[in-house]
């Protein structure tokens, strides 16, 4: 474990280039938080590292600032590609990490002449072919997306000094070990590698051992903890009233404040917010099966606030930076427990505080525990109050599908069916329909048929 960084360490005292520092300046900041005081010193070093800090503690900027200073001897103003090959590779598990990671190296290399650019899925890979065809220092990527571009030659690994795996225990799971062993073994063994987590489980750290050489570990936070910013609470409630209970809760809490929701599924996220927006609640979502251009558009909607609601499943809980997001919601408790902690890390970013809700049913109860295992805490468990009064927005009710529960009696879907039979006056009106509306099409077509034998 490194030694935990002295109290107030200044970004100047990191031995970082002046217009490094520059770039940090006009960004607002003067002190590293704790990771960066641990993790800078340590990559400059040239060590590899397994990095372990909360979400929102500035792990992208840990990372990426010794990066910037250990490639400076390799900037250049030349127009040539030849001097400009990949030296450092960032992977990141989705597209929206791999976004928000590379738009946090263009900040901070800004008054240096290196380049960079970010390949993801979802978009049709000729748009992202000029960039690589220019050259770039530092290549950000999702790993199908970079293999991808290996089997289309638009791009060499031959020269990479250095990798990172950002969210590393969700690049080290055995869904993308296949493609990351492809990607290990177009680099130069000679390399420093870097791994950086919010969480990282023991059967992940052993893993790690087969790619890194001697690593250093640093720690700024207690492992696979949850912000202290963030106030976490749990409302038991069953799983036919949680949309309601939801609904009340994004009401109450008045106009303008937005809240992120996540859901387990694809199905469930889409349902969720059609069903917000009949509501009055402005939603959409974002999930694996939207394309990248309507991701985009749906978060930068969100964070315009253009809209209340933002529902996701966990393809969102990483990568995921909205600045003062007051609120996230667990609709559905995550299958695994460490994304728990990614999810609420949504919230209660760099300081700020946040809140969590948890919406839990009986089925769910097991997931808690595992959740509350992993945190070493419990929740205490709260029953949620099921709001019986109409909604405030009765014209967007009728318009949600009613789903009839099991063991109740379905409520009437219109009244005329609930009335005593009258012969005696349903009898005239029905005679009384043709002549009072003679305009009708099926009527006229009916005349017309009757008549033409007899004009023959």
């Amino acid at each position: 474990m490194a030694d935990t960084a002295a109290d107030k360490v200044q970004f100047s005292s990191l031995n970082l280039d002046a217009q490094i520092l520059r770039a940090i300046e006009e960004e607002g900041y003067t002190e590293p938080t704790p990771i960066q005081a641990q993790a800078i010193p340590q990559i400059l070093a040239g060590r590899d590292l397994m990095a372990m800090a909360q979400t929102g503690t500035g792990k992208t900027a840990a990372f990426t600032l010794p990066l910037l200073q250990r490639l400076l001897p390799h900037a250049s103003n030349s127009a040539s590609p030849a001097r400009h090959p990949i030296r450092a590779l960032i992977l990141a598990p989705t597209r929206e990490l791999a976004i928000q990671v590379e738009k946090s190296v263009e900040t901070y290399s800004k008054h240096v002449q290196l380049r960079s650019t970010v390949v993801f899925g979802g978009v049709d890979i000729r748009t992202q072919k000029p960039a690589l065809a220019k050259g770039v220092e530092i290549l950000v990527a999702t790993p199908g997306r970079l293999l991808d571009h290996v089997e289309s030659r638009n791009l060499l690994l031959n020269q990479v000094q250095i990798l990172i795996l950002d969210e590393a225990d969700r690049m080290l799971d055995m869904g993308f070990m296949p493609d990351l062993k492809r990607i290990l073994m177009l680099l130069p063994k000679q390399r420093q590698t870097l791994l950086f987590s919010a969480t990282f489980s023991d059967d992940i750290k052993k893993l790690a051992q087969d790619f890194l050489a001697n690593p250093v570990t640093v720690e700024a936070e207690r492992r696979n903890t949850a912000a202290e910013t963030v106030k976490q609470s749990v409302l038991m409630v069953d799983q036919d009233n949680k949309f309601d209970v939801l609904a009340d809760l994004l009401r109450t809490r008045g106009i303008g404040s937005q809240a992120l929701i996540f859901t387990r599924t694809k199905l469930t996220a889409a349902r969720l917010a059609r069903k917000l927006d009949r509501e009055g609640i402005p939603a959409d979502a974002i999930h694996g099966d939207k394309t990248q251009l309507e991701r985009i558009k749906a978060l930068d909607a969100f964070k315009e606030g253009k809209i209340t609601a933002l529902v996701a499943t966990d393809v969102a809980a990483r990568g995921l930076d909205i600045d003062q997001l007051p609120l996230v919601v667990n609709y559905e408790l995550p299958t695994n427990a460490e994304d728990y902690v990614h999810r609420i890390g949504r919230t209660g970013r760099a300081g700020a505080s946040g809140e969590a809700i948890s919406l839990v049913d009986g089925e769910e109860e097991r997931r808690l525990v595992e959740i509350e295992k992993l945190l070493k805490r419990e929740f205490p468990r709260e029953k949620a109050r099921v709001s019986s009064a109409p909604h405030t927005t009765p014209s967007h009710r009728p318009a949600r599908p009613s789903t009839p529960h099991h063991g109740k009696k379905p409520a009437p879907k219109d009244e005329w069916f609930m009335k005593p039979y009258e012969p005696s006056q349903a009898a005239p009106k029905a005679e009384e329909q043709p002549s009072s509306t003679p305009d009708k099409p099926k009527k006229q077509t009916a005349a017309l048929l009757t008549r033409k034998p007899v004009n023959h």
